[in-house]
């Protein structure tokens, strides 16, 4: 079975390597690499073609709703990993509109500490987001 292939965006070191370490420690998920800001993403996402991105909202040179704005076309499941994305706030809605698969709320601000808490449910809509990009694709193919 192919490992679900993530690339982690995120402008803060701390939470790249806290999130990495969480999708890495599943079997069947692997952390491509970590992109620290928007343009960084932009081009690792074209290099990569990863299956899922976990992508935070507030980043220097582009911000994740930019991200989303410019990939919206590729076939990449995004999860956006954020102390914005609070359900029903504006700024959830919009990273939905533009195609955003799922969001999740860091719990304490943009350097959580705490960030293992939301583990559980990162794995689980990684897996989710795969499974509708896989969906997605044999629709767009006829099968």
């Amino acid at each position: 079975m192919d490992k679900i292939k993530v690339l982690v965006v995120d402008d803060s070191a701390f939470m790249r390597k806290m999130i990495s370490d969480m999708i890495n420690s599943q079997p069947d998920m692997e952390v491509l690499d970590t992109a620290r800001d928007g343009l960084d993403a932009i081009k690792k996402i074209n290099s990569l073609n990863p299956d899922v991105i976990t992508l935070d909202v507030e980043m220097p040179n582009k911000n994740g709703l930019e991200v989303l704005r410019e990939i919206k076309d590729s076939n990449v499941a995004v999860i956006m990993l954020s102390s914005l994305t609070s359900e029903g706030s504006s700024t959830t809605i919009e990273a939905l509109r533009l195609g955003a698969f799922d969001f999740i709320q860091k719990p304490s601000g943009s350097i959580s500490l705490d960030i293992d808490k939301v583990k559980e449910d990162l794995v689980e809509k990684i897996r989710y987001a795969k499974a509708h990009l896989r969906k997605k694709l044999k629709r767009e193919k006829g099968y």
